[in-house]
C-alpha cells in the first residue's frame, strides 16, 4: 500500500508575507523624519550664525565674565603656597565652661528634647543620658555643650 500526499493548504496564507507590522513601519518613519528635521535644523543653524564659533570669554579682577581681555597693568602677584584648597581645618571652639537655658520641649517618653540658651537664643539637642538629673518643660538648667552626630548637643545637663 502506497500513501499519497496531497498538499495541504496553508491555515494562515497572509503569515508568509513580509514580517514587518504597521507598528513598525510607522516607527521608523518617525525616527527618520526626527533624524531629517534634525539635520535641517542643524544646517539653518549653521547657515543662519553670525560667525560666533570662536567668541573668547576672559575673566576680569572682580569675577566677572566679558568679552574684552583683562588689563595686564591690574595683574596682581598671587602666592600659590597661599591658595587652600578645599575646607580649612576647624579651629577648636572655646567652649564656654557652664552655659544656662530653658528646656524649651522635653519628651521622657522618647528620651529626648531641646534647651534654648539664654544669651545666644541657640537650640540644642539634648538625650536623658546626658542628664545628671530629671528635667521637665520650662525648667532653667546649665549645661555644657558637645558636636554630637548630628550637631551640637547639650551635654552634663543640670536644673538650677
Amino acid at each position: 500500500m502506497q500513501r499519497q500526499l496531497t498538499a495541504v493548504p496553508p491555515k494562515y496564507p497572509f503569515m508568509a508575507s513580509s514580517q514587518e507590522t504597521f507598528n513598525k513601519r510607522d516607527k521608523e518613519k518617525k525616527r527618520l523624519k526626527k533624524r531629517l528635521d534634525k539635520e535641517q535644523k542643524t544646517a539653518e543653524r549653521k547657515a543662519n550664525s553670525q560667525g560666533g564659533g570662536n567668541m573668547i570669554a576672559y575673566v576680569d579682577e572682580y569675577g566677572q565674565i566679558t568679552d574684552t581681555p583683562p588689563n595686564p597693568a591690574n595683574r596682581k602677584k598671587v602666592d600659590a603656597g597661599s591658595i587652600e584648597i578645599g575646607v580649612p581645618k576647624r579651629e577648636k571652639l572655646e567652649a564656654m565652661a557652664v552655659r544656662t537655658g530653658k528646656v524649651e520641649f522635653f519628651n521622657s517618653a522618647k528620651g529626648f528634647g531641646f534647651i534654648k540658651e539664654n544669651d545666644t537664643q541657640e537650640k540644642f539637642f539634648v538625650h536623658v543620658n546626658s542628664l545628671t538629673e530629671e528635667i521637665r518643660e520650662n525648667d532653667t538648667v546649665t549645661f555644657e555643650i558637645e558636636r554630637g552626630f548630628k550637631g551640637m548637643s547639650a551635654v552634663r545637663v543640670k536644673k538650677i
